[in-house]
């Protein structure tokens, strides 16, 4: 099977839905722009997140984002996290950014905590840590969110060990969109994945059928036909 390279920005809409994946590659970053009508949503705001979205919507964009969602805290998904909160509050954001993050997620606490320390003399608006300790649908603006429980692992001096990380599928109005973030196959993606509008798959395991982090191309591309459309994301680009 020929290596999966796709070619980044990937762009998909739907109605009012508007999805743009400026890059996604393993250990370098993440950053996901979706659309509802004109509210911009954050996923995974890895680094060049400030870049890519001042392209994309401008200063008055990215002054209405109001929620941000990250599936873990590894760097290549957090690492423009602090520009972007930096830059709204440059520009004077009023009102409230929530980032929505899963239970044990170390680095967005620490992020948060040396954030409000170098700013809270000046900060013009109000972070809200919203910390996911369950799969319990969340009503964010336009749209409703159910985060559910990935299996992603790490190897820290030998030792493998859980990270906390979640999924999300996205109901916005009548259109659905399911991004797995970095994870193993598990079989509950199954009817979560059924009949989504958009499937956004990671397969950074490619040919490696033993990998506890990460899916293979075989297993993301069978769970993405199950969708209407999909991505393949989050793969090692050939060199």
């Amino acid at each position: 099977m020929a290596e999966f390279n796709p070619k980044y920005p990937l762009l998909w809409h739907k109605g009012d839905v508007y999805l743009k994946i400026f890059c996604s590659i393993p250990q370098l970053a993440t950053g996901i722009l979706l659309k509802v009508k004109e509210t911009p949503f954050v996923i995974d705001p890895g680094d060049g997140i400030l870049r890519d979205l001042s392209s994309e919507i401008g200063q008055n964009g990215i002054l209405k984002i109001e929620h941000i969602f990250v599936t873990h805290g590894h760097h290549d998904h957090i690492g423009g996290l602090w520009a972007l909160l930096t830059y709204l509050n440059v520009m004077r954001k009023k009102g409230t950014v929530s980032i929505y993050f899963p239970k044990g997620c170390v680095e967005i606490h620490s992020i948060y905590k040396a954030f409000f320390e170098v700013y809270s003399n000046e900060l013009s608006y109000e972070i809200k840590l919203v910390e996911i300790k369950n799969e319990t649908k969340i009503n964010a603006s336009e749209i409703e969110i159910l985060p559910f429980k990935m299996k992603h692992k790490e190897k820290i001096n030998g030792l493998i060990s859980e990270v906390p990380s979640l999924g999300f599928k996205f109901f916005c109005g009548d259109v659905s969109i399911f991004y797995s973030g970095d994870t193993a196959y598990i079989e509950k993606f199954e009817p979560l994945v059924e009949g989504s509008d958009l499937a956004i798959l990671e397969a950074a395991a490619g040919k490696n059928e033993n990998s506890e982090m990460h899916m293979t191309f075989n297993e993301a591309t069978r769970l993405g036909k199950k969708a209407k459309e999909f991505f393949i994301v989050h793969t090692q680009l050939e060199h």
